[in-house]
């Protein structure tokens, strides 16, 4: 082996990470403020969400983190928005309940929801429909 070069397992060690994702949906209704087209008016969703957590620590059972606890957390954070006017949602009194806002505010939950677990979310994706999805992916 060449001296300084550091074999491709070696390397690997320091660089594994996990990554779990779970979905869940909601339904709500929302209207684009300053928005000139049909979604200034008052219309609803049924909204896909995605979220995806990272983390390199596996616990003594080699997991990263339970799916059940990932799942709830996200299940409580879609409860403070299904059936809902999101412009009514104080999140939204002042932006536009867009789906890339809605991406950063599930975020936002999240990372409070999960501060005790060693995990760190990576992304979240919210659709509105089938073909068209906003990501928020933090720095």
């Amino acid at each position: 082996m060449n001296p300084g070069f550091e074999s491709p397992r070696r390397l690997q060690i320091f660089q594994d990470m996990f990554e779990l994702t779970v979905r869940e949906e909601f339904a709500a209704a929302h209207q684009l403020r300053g928005y000139e087209g049909a979604c200034e008016n008052l219309h609803g969703h049924n909204w896909q969400v995605e979220v995806s957590v990272r983390g390199k620590e596996l616990n003594e059972i080699g997991i990263l983190l339970d799916f059940k606890e990932l799942k709830r957390a996200l299940r409580e954070v879609v409860a403070e928005l299904d059936h809902r006017f999101l412009n009514e949602h104080p999140a939204f009194g002042k932006e536009n309940p867009s789906s890339e806002n809605l991406a950063r505010y599930i975020y936002q939950r999240l990372c409070e929801k999960l501060s005790g677990h060693p995990v760190k979310v990576s992304r979240v994706t919210v659709c509105e429909t089938e073909r068209a999805c906003a990501t928020y992916l933090p720095d």
